[in-house]
C-alpha cells in the first residue's frame, strides 16, 4: 500500500515505507518533495521521542505553518523514525 500526503491539491510525499507512530505516518526523507518544505524555528519536546523540529509547507503560494515535523536525533526508543517526516494541520494522509 502506498501512503501519500496531500495539501492544497498537491502530493508532497509518497511512500510504501512509512512508519506509523501514535497514529502519525512518518515518511522517509527521500519520499518527501522537500522543495515544498521550509525549516521553521519551532520545536517541541516529546518525553519518549525527544526534540522535534518543524517545517512549514508552501504550495501554490499558500503556506501551512509548522505542518510537518521531524526527529533528527530521537531517543533510542524512537530510533526507527530518525530523520523521517510526519504531517498534520490539514495535510491529508491517504492510502492508494
Amino acid at each position: 500500500m502506498t501512503t501519500i500526503a496531500v495539501w492544497n491539491g498537491t502530493v508532497i510525499a509518497k511512500s510504501e515505507k512509512t512508519v506509523v507512530v501514535e497514529g502519525n505516518h512518518y515518511f522517509p526523507p527521500d519520499s518527501v518533495r522537500m522543495n515544498f518544505l521550509k525549516p521553521s524555528d519551532t520545536t517541541s519536546f516529546c518525553g519518549w521521542k525527544g526534540m522535534a523540529s518543524y517545517y512549514s509547507v508552501t504550495v501554490e503560494g499558500k503556506t501551512n505553518r509548522d505542518s510537518a515535523w521531524c526527529y533528527t536525533d530521537p531517543s533510542e526508543e524512537a530510533s526507527e523514525i530518525k530523520g523521517m517526516i510526519a504531517f498534520w494541520r490539514g495535510i491529508n494522509i491517504q492510502h492508494q
